[in-house]
């Protein structure tokens, strides 16, 4: 991949002020992008962007503003600032999210549960609400969504953040369906375990809260150092730029999906359910007896 492969392009990184979203930013910034970040911590991401300036090169720019993306009010301004500064959006990648509140659902604060749904979902739909008029206007743009674990398997414990992902794709799903005729393309990205804020939250929280199993899962990978958040920085380059054409309404996993390879078989991947959420019935596990 080229190492200005997405020269000129401006992209919306949300959550930038650390972890995937400051290393996707990184990425981004190496191949020739030009950034509008957001987040709610103002003084993280205030050094965040300190940082990144440091790697730009004449003629790149960095817009930032701390935002809370369930707040549309706010929202509606970060994307108003950015397109009066920069004209246009190419890119937008939904990064931020929370785990929200663990344990049993029956002893959960409802607004705390409530909320997470309000950051991890409602967020990503209103700056992507915010955005697509400008990109069909362009008839063009890439939208990506970072969901994992949370939307392909069952996370007792953490109801309203596994409820928010597994929402998120078929959200993704269904838009990618939407746009698709206005040359917008739209996948999410499954990053694997990072070894993030978020992990350090199940460790602090304990078992009695996540439960025996996630608990000794999240203090393995803490010891064992986790994914690199390279590989999911690395796939969301992929995505804004061209070689991704066409590639729409699909879960990528960013360390077991050989995405590299995938433009070589568009046709076939698009015209298949691969890589999307589908109800699993008796016949695809060779029990047909259980099927009318």
């Amino acid at each position: 991949m080229s190492d200005k492969y997405l020269q000129g392009k401006i992209a919306v990184i949300t959550g930038a002020s650390q972890g995937l979203g400051l290393n996707i930013a990184k990425h981004y910034i190496m191949n020739g992008a030009n950034l509008a970040l957001c987040a709610r911590d103002k003084k993280q991401l205030e050094k965040s962007v300190a940082l990144l300036m440091e790697s730009i090169e004449d003629g790149q720019r960095i817009y930032w503003e701390a935002t809370d993306i369930s707040n549309q009010d706010e929202v509606n301004s970060f994307i108003h600032n950015t397109l009066q500064l920069f004209g246009t959006v190419d890119i937008l990648i939904n990064n931020a999210g929370v785990y929200g509140p663990k344990g049993y659902l029956e002893t959960l604060d409802w607004s705390e549960w409530r909320q997470t749904l309000e950051i991890n979902l409602f967020g990503q739909i209103l700056l992507i609400k915010a955005i697509l008029p400008t990109m069909k206007k362009n008839r063009s743009g890439r939208i990506i969504q970072i969901s994992g674990g949370g939307a392909t398997n069952p996370m007792p414990f953490l109801s309203a953040y596994a409820v928010s992902k597994s929402a998120v794709i078929r959200f993704m799903e269904t838009l990618s369906l939407e746009v698709i005729k206005y040359g917008i393309f739209i996948n999410a990205i499954a990053p694997g375990p990072l070894n993030t804020r978020l992990l350090d939250e199940v460790i602090i929280a304990g078992p009695s809260l996540v439960g025996e199993e996630f608990y000794n899962k999240a203090i393995f990978q803490k010891q064992s150092g986790g994914v690199s958040m390279d590989l999911a920085a690395e796939l969301a380059v992929f995505l804004g730029g061209k070689r991704s054409d066409f590639i729409t309404g699909k879960l990528i996993s960013s360390i077991w999906d050989n995405w590299k390879e995938w433009p070589d078989f568009i046709d076939k991947i698009q015209t298949s359910d691969v890589y999307t959420l589908r109800r699993i019935v008796g016949k695809d596990r060779q029990m047909d007896w259980l099927d009318k």
